[in-house]
């Protein structure tokens, strides 16, 4: 099991075997959680190639909703 030291700025380098096991690269974002005092899990969030693809789907609706429609809809909740 790869060991890491925490520095003075309680800065942690994610160990080579462990980043290139992962893929994770400069830049990209993780998440740090306590599980208890003797352990935590440091989380890579998932890259996507394109957000809106995910959000919206593959395919776009056939149907059509005219703006107003729209936020009529979306006040009345």
């Amino acid at each position: 099991m790869p060991k890491t030291k925490v520095t003075s700025k309680f800065q942690v380098t994610i160990p080579k075997e462990v980043r290139e096991k992962v893929g994770v690269r400069p830049g990209e974002i993780v998440s740090v959680e306590s599980v208890s005092e003797e352990e935590i899990i440091v989380r890579r969030f998932r890259r996507v190639k394109d957000p809106l693809k995910v959000l919206v789907g593959e395919t776009p609706s056939v149907r059509h909703v005219p703006a107003e429609e729209f936020e009529e809809e979306a006040e009345t909740r």
